[in-house]
């Protein structure tokens, strides 16, 4: 799917040099063929380089027909990586075979973003599509070293593991089939795997998360990954991924066009699970536990009431306000048996949490909660990594005073205004003052917006939470 050569040694259906506008050379591999035409073509169709332009030129070489594709990055002094994955994206999904690309620009041989954006070309969710999608094969001609491409490849793997089961209609994912498919993925890529069935959930109490639970016909599942490779280190990093397999809203029922795309509920827990795959199968020389709370929220005479009021696992009373609020409450006891049963000295938590996130931050950018600086700044540098764009929202006390019940400890909802900061107060009631981060990735799981993703499942997280654990 894609390497790094040093030599050219096949013939391919295309050959692809990266320029800068108004620095157009012939790449090194390119320019043993007829540079006179070649010059003469550019010329003529005034081509310089100009971001996203692309110039095609097809020659007879050796008795060989040869296609070259001249792709303009734009102006130097303006290239970032974005624009790299985008125009790449945008250039590659055009195309099919076998593909070199070469360039005489330093800057336009970045293996890492280059091999991120092929894996973002060749995945499609065709499992259940008798005609699957063609795939391209892309090589990156870089002529003066060799270059180690193995976590490139790992962390595509790992995010399209993340995309798969995002993608995965409700009918084949619920949790206990989750459930099922991580111990296989434990198997293979190295961590260990532990599953706490309802009956056990309810011996220690995670209340919260069986209440959300109790009114599907698939009970929930509690899935714990271990993968403890610290050595003497002190430090135990705790993942926590929702894992909501179909949402209906419960009581508080979602109307029917919002209820089409509920199987990515599930989205936090499939980053957490893929990141665990590529930090295991990399050797991370961390410790690190990721913990999943895997149900559905359905209805029938037994679902959880607005109104009610449950114990969570931590003790604290709950006021239920909406049950469509569910994510947190699962949430909450997964937390505290990370803390309490795990002895983890942190929380990382992702989940696809509220719709208010979607309208302060749309789809481009994940609205990101923390009570640590140091923490964030580490997710920060480690999202920009990967083209992943994070924001920080605030948290402060003062927003607790919405979440104040007069019948419980605390109610689970604080109303509409700031609602994606209310979610993440009440989860910070739970974290017992560890260093923690919650990732609310409700508008980014799912792309609509990003030009270097197709529209579905993004895998969002896998990679960040990936170069988070391993760069501390």
């Amino acid at each position: 799917m894609f390497k790094v050569v040093n030599k050219i040694e096949k013939s391919y259906d295309l050959n692809i040099g990266l320029v800068f506008d108004g620095q157009v050379e012939i790449c090194e591999y390119i320019s043993e063929m007829n540079k006179e035409l070649i010059d003469k073509v550019i010329a003529k169709k005034e081509f310089v380089g100009k971001k996203g332009e692309v110039l095609k030129i097809d020659l007879l070489e050796n008795k060989s027909l040869v296609s070259i594709a001249l792709v303009g990055m734009g102006k130097e002094e303006d290239f970032t990586l974005d624009v790299f994955r985008e125009v790449m994206f945008e250039s590659l999904s055009k195309e099919k075979g076998k593909i070199l690309i070469s360039s005489d620009q330093e800057l336009l041989l970045n293996h890492e973003v280059l091999g991120e954006v092929v894996f973002n070309v060749n995945y499609s969710f065709d499992t259940f599509k008798e005609k699957k999608s063609d795939k391209i094969e892309v090589e990156l001609f870089i002529s003066s070293e060799e270059k180690d491409i193995s976590e490139t490849i790992l962390l595509g793997e790992s995010t399209d593991i993340a995309r798969d089961l995002v993608d995965l209609p409700a009918n084949i994912i619920n949790p206990i089939t989750l459930a099922e498919r991580v111990s296989e993925l434990g198997k293979e890529y190295g961590f260990e795997v532990e599953i706490l069935d309802e009956i056990e959930m309810e011996k220690i109490e995670m209340n919260l998360l069986l209440a959300v639970g109790r009114a599907s016909i698939t009970k929930p599942r509690l899935i714990v990954m271990r993968y403890l490779n610290g050595k003497d280190s002190a430090e135990r990093i705790g993942l926590v991924g929702k894992g909501l397999t179909y949402d209906t809203g419960g009581l508080c029922i979602k109307p029917a066009d919002s209820m089409f795309e509920m199987k990515s509920d599930m989205a936090g827990s499939a980053s957490v699970i893929g990141a665990m795959c590529a930090i295991a199968k990399g050797k991370v020389q961390q410790n690190v536990v990721a913990v999943v709370a895997a149900c559905e929220n359905a209805i029938n005479e037994n679902a959880y009431r607005p109104g009610d009021i449950i114990k969570s696992m931590n003790g604290k009373t709950v006021e239920i306000i909406n049950t469509d609020a569910e994510g947190r409450l699962a949430l909450a006891d997964a937390i505290t048996y990370s803390i309490r049963k795990e002895k983890v000295t942190e929380i990382v938590d992702v989940a696809t949490l509220t719709g208010a996130i979607l309208i302060a931050l749309g789809n481009l950018t994940t609205g990101v909660f923390s009570n640590s600086d140091e923490k964030y700044s580490q997710l920060e540098a480690a999202s920009k990594l990967h083209g992943e764009k994070v924001w920080r929202m605030p948290i402060f006390e003062e927003y607790a005073e919405l979440l104040k019940s007069t019948v419980a400890d605390v109610k689970h909802t604080g109303g509409r205004m700031g609602g994606s900061i209310t979610a993440a107060k009440f989860l910070e009631g739970f974290v017992e003052g560890l260093p923690w981060i919650h990732m609310d990735i409700a508008g980014t799981s799912y792309n609509s917006s990003v030009k270097w993703l197709k529209k579905g499942a993004t895998g969002v997280g896998v990679k960040s939470l990936y170069s988070y654990v391993k760069n501390r």
